[in-house]
């Protein structure tokens, strides 16, 4: 059956003129007559049955229904563009688009990415920001790194690693001290982390504390807001330190107290069951397994070597 689509031509010429809100100017980023742009416009609204554009002396103007099937063309103008460059792009590579928590994709994942390309250099990762689940049916990600507890319908999750948090802030809130106190934090302006509401309550609970105020504290939903926030001398952050590791080395931001706890919940890979079989998606899963895997034992080794109590088991295949 033959799809009730108008031509490419009048919906080109169309989003121009709703854009412009000129036949004249959308003709001339065309490199068309304003003639051709009037007749596909007119042949648009045959077609559509509807009216997009009141005409006057003055010029043209949207009419509601121009105005809402404008932005729903440009939208889809948009993305087939997007495709179509991205298709370009590959030049017979293949192409993972993968959704990712974003703080853990930048300070983790991307300084990593430059050793998977030079293993694998016929397959491209495309990394974006996803801090919550989705439906993988209605997107076109092929896989993401998500934290949570790897329950994600209809997927198989990898475990990578956990997290141990621990307060961090500004150097200039400790004046002079080393650090800081259970006790004294408890006191300080929390900052909370959107995606982690019981992070505070975890932490004075596994140091036996229950602080009525735990949850209380201006709220960001990412770890790099966080950090910023503790930078800006807004309060204490609670940021798993690997997070922040630039920060930490160059004394932007300082860790308050080595107390840190693990975490329940964790960063795991989570593939669709449709993808499972994917050669693609089994190189990148067994390579970020590898190297999750490496950079849970070499942190084991370094707390080792610190002569400091383990953290636990870090690490677990799926």
């Amino acid at each position: 059956m033959r799809r009730k689509i108008p031509s490419t031509a009048a919906l080109i010429a169309f989003e121009a003129s709703a854009r412009h809100q000129s036949f004249t100017r959308a003709a001339e980023e065309l490199a068309l007559t304003q003639g051709a742009v009037c007749r596909q416009i007119a042949a648009l609204e045959a077609f559509l049955g509807t009216e997009l554009f009141r005409r006057s002396r003055r010029g043209v103007k949207l009419t509601e229904a121009g105005e809402s099937y404008s932005r729903r063309v440009a939208a889809q103008l948009d993305a087939v563009e997007r495709d179509t460059l991205s298709v370009m792009a590959q030049q017979g590579a293949t192409g993972i688009e993968l959704a990712v928590v974003p703080t853990f994709g930048t300070q983790w994942l991307l300084p990593r990415l430059k050793h998977f390309q030079a293993l694998h250099p016929q397959i491209t990762v495309n990394l974006t920001n996803r801090t919550r689940p989705f439906l993988f049916a209605d997107t076109d990600f092929d896989a993401a790194v998500y934290f949570g507890d790897g329950e994600w319908s209809g997927t198989r999750s990898h475990f990578l690693m956990r997290e141990d948090p621990k307060p961090v802030c500004s150097p200039a809130l400790l004046k002079g001290r080393a650090g800081f106190t259970a006790e004294q934090i408890a006191t300080l302006p929390l900052l909370q982390q959107t995606t982690r509401p019981y992070a505070w309550r975890h932490w004075f609970a596994s140091q036996g504390m229950n602080v009525p105020r735990d949850m209380t504290g201006p709220r960001y939903e990412l770890f790099s807001m966080l950090a910023q926030a503790a930078m800006h001398e807004m309060g204490i952050a609670l940021i798993p330190p690997f997070l922040i590791q630039r920060e930490l080395d160059e004394g932007r931001l300082v860790v308050a107290q080595e107390h840190a706890y693990l975490s329940e919940r964790a960063y795991f890979l989570i593939i669709p069951e449709r993808k499972v079989e994917s050669a693609a998606l089994n190189a990148f899963r067994d390579w970020l397994l590898d190297e999750a895997h490496a950079w849970v034992a070499q942190q084991q080794k370094d707390l080792s070597m610190a002569d400091a109590p383990p953290i636990g088991d870090l690490w677990e295949r799926s």
